[in-house]
């Protein structure tokens, strides 16, 4: 069984919603691009260093038609190469034209189907698609999550955790890098369990309901 890497981009309010430009997702949103001024070659090379190894993509229907729009006809570059070679796996509830070569439909049974690709891939990964991450949060269907939290606040867009969530415990698996624009990148792994919760004032906590007044 292979591995599912969600990647993404957020504010500090855990805003995803249309990170590369203005016209990704311009409906109702008005900050289409907000990562552009906060990119830096520390964060170039993490996004880089993320993708060794993938060998699928995941994507929802509306991520699938940015990058089919775009990556067919970049033919330099690391990116531009590992997109174009390897197959695209595509979520929608339509029956769309998948024009971008090796692009395949998922079937009707989302989660089946998510595992189905799993099962045939040693790392695949989720770029963007924060619709049908809601899926695989939902269901857990993920073993790795890739995210770069950028210091900016929006107050309104699609968040990374809306809807589709829930409990879960997840493991940080290396130390947090902040990049020069204050950009901080956390890679989390999927771990057992459900959170617990406790009592700040138990004995042997070392802090009583007076200390946090």
């Amino acid at each position: 069984m292979g591995l599912i890497h969600i990647e993404l981009f957020a504010t500090l309010d855990l805003v995803g919603q249309a990170p590369g430009g203005p016209d990704e997702d311009p409906a109702g949103f008005p900050f289409g691009g907000w990562q552009a001024p906060l990119l830096s070659a520390v964060t170039g090379a993490q996004i880089l260093a993320a993708y060794e190894g993938t060998d699928a993509l995941l994507l929802g229907r509306r991520t699938y038609d940015i990058f089919a729009a775009y990556w067919p006809h970049q033919k330099d570059g690391e990116i531009a190469e590992l997109f174009n070679r390897v197959p695209k796996y595509v979520a929608s509830r339509g029956t769309p034209d998948l024009p971008w070569a090796g692009s395949t439909l998922l079937g009707p049974d989302l989660a089946d189907a998510v595992r189905e690709v799993r099962d045939r891939h040693e790392h695949v990964k989720v770029v963007g698609s924060l619709d049908l991450v809601q899926t695989l949060l939902r269901e857990k269907l993920f073993d790795r999550l890739d995210l770069w939290v950028h210091p900016i606040v929006l107050g309104v867009g699609k968040k990374v955790f809306d809807g589709g969530a829930v409990p879960t415990n997840l493991t940080l698996l290396e130390p947090p890098v902040a990049g020069p624009q204050g950009t901080v990148f956390l890679r989390y792994g999927l771990a057992d369990g459900t959170p617990r919760t406790g009592d700040m004032s138990a004995p042997g906590r070392g802090l009583g309901r007076d200390d946090v007044r």
